[in-house]
């Protein structure tokens, strides 16, 4: 997940937004993002952001996950950290002589459901960490090039010690897993996996436009017909996920990133799930404004919770704030009890998409039906969109991000890009497999032929 800030709009150029202005819509001074729960805490120098346009929801709940229970692996902590200063998240192990490890190997036979590994092993030194660009829960998210083709990648760099703590190694490895089997034109790429001792780490595209949460937060809110095509990209990606068997369960505009060109990448599967039909998951997990009422409940869901979000996320887009406000119990009350008022400035067609993919019970949910998501495309508020076109990344957003290249990093929030990189990434000593739980952890993207001869065997 990388960290992203969009630069305040010159007033003479077109404006995004459909222009509201009630009586509240005006933000108090001294605002502060709370980023707390994808890029920890803001550093107290952080500038103030203040909008006199629509109001825009600006205090996010945190992604979670209920209590596990998963078994606790044999993992030892005490000897994971080696030295660590007050001011620095990151462990320093910067071990002379030492090489990064990597437990896979050429020869090592790939766990059944793996794709086939391609050979040539990838290291923490076959890339120059460069800057900065986010932090997570359990570690930071680097801007970095590969040495050997000046490709530029975002490295999601995790601690052990901290997946380890919080019981989350199953999810960590889902993460990568889920990412090995995705192909799709809306959705961010792992390039490459592998590990050190007290690592893991992610290599996934540089997509550099910054998240649809900011350009949400700077816009008020969008125009029907631009919000129409990140929804249908949108709806591309999760439809692709479900045919894939995964359930995202995270999807909010802050784990949706905009390219170069202005179109939406779906990113970041910490919690995603892989799934059998007519199977129900019982974890407590997701974002409080965007979790579907059957989550809140704790009877069980399936891949429809992912329309509700995809319905919470449009309601978000066209009126600049989620429908359920609050703190997180009274949210959740609201989720399950209240009726979603639509504003009257919304068209019949955006009206009715808005009641299917916001109906409480998931079997009456657009999406949920025999065709699934068919019936979503289908629906009479995308009428102008070729889904052909629009998955060949033909269907232009108007919306371009400012990028002047693959290194651009202007989109990225300074409290990140002026970090020092002294505490970047180094080798670490080979892992002990024995109390090792991310075993087959490391992989390299197949070529794209590779890739599309062997994904129906996955």
């Amino acid at each position: 997940m990388v960290s992203s800030h969009c630069p305040v709009s010159d007033k003479n150029k077109k404006q995004l937004y459909l222009s509201i202005s009630p009586s509240n819509s005006v933000m108090k001074d001294s605002v502060e993002l709370d980023f707390s729960d994808v890029f920890g805490p803001l550093p107290e120098e952080a500038s103030d952001v203040v909008f006199d346009e629509p109001a825009v929801v600006y205090s996010r709940s945190h992604s979670l996950v209920g209590p596990s229970l998963l078994s606790s692996h044999s993992f030892k902590l005490n000897k994971l950290t080696l030295r660590e200063t007050e001011d620095s998240v990151d462990l320093v192990e910067c071990l002379e002589g030492e090489s990064s490890g990597n437990e896979d190997t050429d020869s090592e036979k790939a766990a059944e459901g793996d794709l086939v590994k391609v050979s040539g092993v990838v290291g923490i030194e076959d890339f120059e960490v460069m800057k900065v660009v986010g932090k997570g829960a359990f570690g930071k998210v680097y801007q970095v090039r590969k040495k050997e083709t000046s490709e530029i990648y975002a490295m999601k760099v995790m601690r052990k010690d901290h997946i380890m703590e919080k019981n989350h190694a199953e999810y960590m490895k889902a993460e990568r897993d889920i990412l090995t089997k995705i192909d799709h034109p809306f959705i961010v790429q792992l390039k490459y996996s592998f590990q050190t001792k007290y690592r893991l780490y992610l290599v996934l595209d540089f997509i550099n436009g910054g998240h649809l949460f900011f350009q949400l937060y700077h816009q008020g809110l969008f125009r029907e017909d631009l919000a129409r095509v990140y929804t249908a990209e949108i709806v591309s990606a999760v439809s692709h996920l479900h045919e894939k068997g995964i359930m995202h369960r995270d999807l909010k505009p802050e784990n949706i990133l905009m390219d170069a060109d202005g179109h939406v990448m779906l990113t970041d599967f910490g919690l995603a799930k892989e799934f059998e039909e007519n199977t129900r998951s019982n974890s407590m997990c997701g974002t409080t404004e965007y979790m579907a009422p059957e989550i809140v409940r704790g009877k069980g869901h399936d891949k429809a919770a992912d329309w509700w979000s995809v319905g919470i996320l449009l309601y978000e887009m066209l009126t600049g704030k989620p429908p359920f406000l609050g703190g997180k119990g009274k949210i959740q009350q609201k989720i399950v009890k209240d009726k979603i008022k639509l504003p009257q400035f919304l068209s019949n067609e955006a009206h009715a998409l808005l009641k299917g993919l916001l109906q409480k019970e998931p079997e009456r949910r657009l999406g949920s039906g025999p065709s699934g998501a068919e019936e979503i495309k289908e629906h009479k508020w995308f009428k102008g969109i070729n889904w052909k076109k629009l998955e060949a990344r033909e269907v232009k957003p108007s919306f371009r991000p400012e990028v002047s290249g693959r290194q651009c990093i202007a989109n990225f929030d300074k409290c990140w890009t002026d970090m020092s990189v002294l505490d970047s990434p180094a080798s670490s000593p080979n892992s002990d497999p024995k109390a090792n739980p991310f075993s087959n952890f490391t992989y390299v993207r197949p070529p794209p032929s590779f890739l599309n001869q062997t994904t129906s065997n996955l």
